[in-house]
């Protein structure tokens, strides 16, 4: 089995939601990554919903204004890690 998988500095996923998604539209993407979302955390929920409108699944990790990142999948998400655990 082939997979596509695709990755995209958005430099602020708030700004860019709308060319995200119209690509995903337009490209048999199996998984996504995305950095540098630019938003916290509480305001990744609102987009969680326009992700789940075209059948994928969507992990994030972010900070306001600062960092963030994300995975958008057309399979389900499991045994995610927030954080690089301390050794």
């Amino acid at each position: 089995m082939k997979m596509k998988i695709a990755t995209w500095n958005v430099n602020s996923l708030k700004v860019r939601l709308p060319q995200v998604l119209n690509w995903l539209v337009n490209n048999d993407c199996d998984i996504l990554a995305l950095q540098e979302l630019k938003l916290a955390n509480e305001h990744n929920l609102t987009i969680l919903d326009q992700f789940a409108e075209l059948g994928y699944y969507y992990a994030y990790n972010g900070q306001k204004t600062y960092n963030g990142v994300a995975l958008v999948s057309k399979y389900p998400l499991s045994e995610i890690s927030y954080d690089i655990p301390e050794y």
